[in-house]
């Protein structure tokens, strides 16, 4: 098939086997699928066709206008052998992570079909997992990418997170289909200072975070959708942080349904899960004009947590003076939970940070109830990591509300299924 490409060179397809990749678990492919890659890409882009079958393979390196498509039955692994992640070339302005499919200042990429990409992450031991020093290999990551679609496609068992979107523009990625449970901060989908960015009816099930909003960068992360995904995880479903440096606004998730793990096993977290939904700024971004509606919850713990905080991680970025985290402008609508647990929800800000206009309208709260009445906890944390569990079990059955401005309350209901001594609401030093 040929269809007309920009600059007056033809897009086609191309299948791998074209190249001499064989299918089977034992020998890889890797030469072959990354020379189908580099010829496509130099012929005007088009599709690179993975066939039905097992096709084993190390780091591959996606280049402006190439797809690499799976067909019903195709199964891209990836090598349990470390060696085959390391890439040759490395650009100076992107850090050095390990993941199956690369790709770097490329344009009009994509990875789609009805076929799968499985990582065999669990043979990668090490527990390294920060932002900048991850060595086990992650799936996907893109960096500093336009113009990117992820489609259809079934994504398993990342040796850390799944997907790492870094400094992307103008994103779309529908109908994916992700599991990751084999290995610690397995993730679902991290995007990170991207901007113009649509998820819709993606299906998530994962040991660490859902779907995770970060920026680590000193860039505006802004104009991110998600819609219309069901999310599964034993930490946070749909989450905004940790890591923020980098300013975040004008973000919606909306008709989101978050249910219990299939996977009982925990590795991170908690097997009903932390948090539906997170909303954290802790590292100075300025997190603006946040929305969240018509999320219907089964499980977690910590239904809504908002935390503002003070912990200063710079990510490697030189910074004249440290930045102040601020949160303002929060929408939460239109939310159903039950089976959740005792802790309560919390919206807090530190001493000198507050929370500012935070709205909640319509929610229920199914919890099971039983508890008497809890103190206050005392200690602000103000540097510590953001977890919706941090300050324990919390001294209200709701929504517990501390270093806060203009916090509404319309139409939010809780209810207990045993008697709960506890208030609905508690307030220490809001406005």
């Amino acid at each position: 098939m040929m269809v007309t490409a920009g600059m007056g060179l033809q897009a086609k397809d191309v299948t791998i086997t074209e190249y001499g990749a064989k299918k089977g678990t034992k020998k890889t492919c890797t030469k072959a699928i990354q020379q189908a890659i580099d010829d496509c890409h130099k012929s005007g882009g088009g599709r690179v066709i993975i066939p039905s079958g097992k096709f084993l393979t190390g780091a591959l390196v996606l280049k402006s206008g190439v797809t690499l498509h799976l067909e019903e039955g195709a199964t891209l692994l990836g090598s349990k052998k470390p060696a085959d992640y390391v890439l040759s070339k490395a650009r100076p302005d992107v850090y050095i992570t390990s993941q199956l499919i690369f790709a770097a200042h490329a344009k009009n990429i994509g990875i789609s079909g009805s076929g799968t990409i499985d990582g065999q992450g669990k043979v990668f031991s090490d527990q390294a997992c920060n932002a900048l020093g991850i060595t086990r290999p992650m799936l996907i990551r893109f960096d500093t990418c336009k113009g990117v679609r992820i489609s259809g496609v079934k994504l398993r068992n990342s040796g850390v997170w799944m997907q790492l979107y870094h400094l992307c523009e103008d994103m779309v990625i529908e109908d994916v289909n992700i599991y990751n449970h084999c290995n610690n901060c397995n993730d679902g989908m991290d995007i990170n200072g991207c901007s113009n960015v649509t998820v819709k009816g993606v299906t998530v099930d994962s040991d660490d975070d859902g779907i995770c909003l970060k920026n680590v960068t000193l860039s505006p992360s802004r104009n991110i959708r998600v819609t219309n995904c069901v999310i599964s995880s034993h930490c946070n479903a749909m989450k905004i942080g940790t890591e923020t440096l980098g300013d975040i606004s004008d973000v919606s998730f909306t008709h989101c349904t978050v249910k219990q793990s299939k996977q009982k096993k925990v590795i991170n977290g908690r097997r009903n899960g932390i948090s539906a939904i997170a909303v954290e700024s802790v590292d100075g971004a300025k997190l603006e004009n946040v929305t969240f509606d018509d999320i219907t919850v089964d499980g977690t713990e910590v239904p809504i947590f908002v935390r503002l905080g003070n912990c200063g991680n710079t990510f490697g970025q030189k910074l004249t003076k440290p930045k102040r985290s601020s949160i303002n402008g929060v929408s939460i609508s239109n939310v159903t939970v039950t089976n959740a647990g005792n802790t309560g929800c919390s919206i807090t800000g530190v001493p000198g940070q507050i929370v500012e206009n935070v709205k909640l309208r319509n929610i229920s709260i199914t919890h099971s109830g039983g508890m008497g009445q809890v103190k206050a906890p005392t200690d602000e944390k103000i540097n510590a990591y953001p977890e919706g569990t941090m300050f324990g079990t919390l001294p209200s059955k709701g929504f517990f509300v501390k270093n806060a401005k203009n916090v509404t309350f319309d139409n939010v209901k809780i209810y207990s299924r045993k008697a709960d001594d506890r208030p609905a609401v508690y307030r220490e030093n809001v406005r």
